[in-house]
């Protein structure tokens, strides 16, 4: 079987665990898709951790404000009734147990829960801005990250090898190929998108998987 990238799959499932009323962060890049699959009649609190409550969506083209970036640098737009704020009240908001979920793209990803999303060996990086505090702060952490890098190699591990940005914080992991709960030390599978199956992500996983006794495939088209 053929393995196809797709960031959409993974924006897709995850903005499906959301209701009415969330307050949710989305980390740079990949996360920021979430906001595009928002279900119909579900209303989201965007929260930007560079200062911004009631993010809207991507502003169209020839529209954009360049005063209104959110953490990545990508421009964005602000819904009726959303708000500014300093960076104190950003990561106040954060620390004190106020966003309901983040998402969050990786590096790696391990079977207890620990995250790697900021240092590559050899290569200049910025630091791991506000992954810190978000994983510890918000109340579900939602790893977002393609199931394999780009030279084939899983991207979900028994171990981190790289260091970490948080320690047994993550609850949910979302690849293009499927979706995996981490409990009790090992990638819980609950749901394997077509067209893939069960079996190719227990043999290309590099982690021990429990396939979940309602495990299911979904279509998410």
């Amino acid at each position: 079987m053929e393995y196809v990238p797709s960031k959409e799959n993974i924006a897709k499932r995850i903005a499906r665990f959301f209701k009415n009323g969330d307050v949710v962060n989305l980390g740079i890049g990949l996360p920021t898709l979430v906001g595009n699959y928002v279900p119909e009649g579900v209303e989201l609190i965007l929260q930007s951790e560079n200062g911004f409550m009631g993010l809207g969506p991507v502003p169209e083209a020839g529209k954009e404000d360049p005063m209104l970036v959110n953490a990545g640098g990508s421009c964005v737009t602000i819904q009726p009734g959303g708000c500014f704020f300093d960076s104190a009240m950003s990561f106040a908001i954060i620390r004190g147990g106020h966003v309901d979920a983040t998402v969050l793209g990786v590096l790696e990803v391990d079977q207890e829960g620990n995250l790697a999303n900021y240092k590559v060996p050899g290569k200049m990086v910025p630091g791991m801005g506000g992954a810190m505090d978000l994983t510890v702060g918000a109340k579900k952490v939602f790893a977002a990250t393609q199931h394999f890098d780009a030279k084939g190699n899983s991207k979900l591990l028994r171990k981190c090898k790289l260091p970490l940005t948080a320690a047994h914080e993550v609850d949910y992991v979302v690849t293009d190929i499927g979706l995996f709960e981490v409990k009790n030390g090992a990638f819980v599978l609950k749901e394997y998108f077509k067209p893939y199956t069960v079996e190719y992500i227990l043999e290309k996983t590099d982690a021990d998987i429990v396939v979940d006794k309602d495990c299911r495939e979904v279509d998410l088209g």
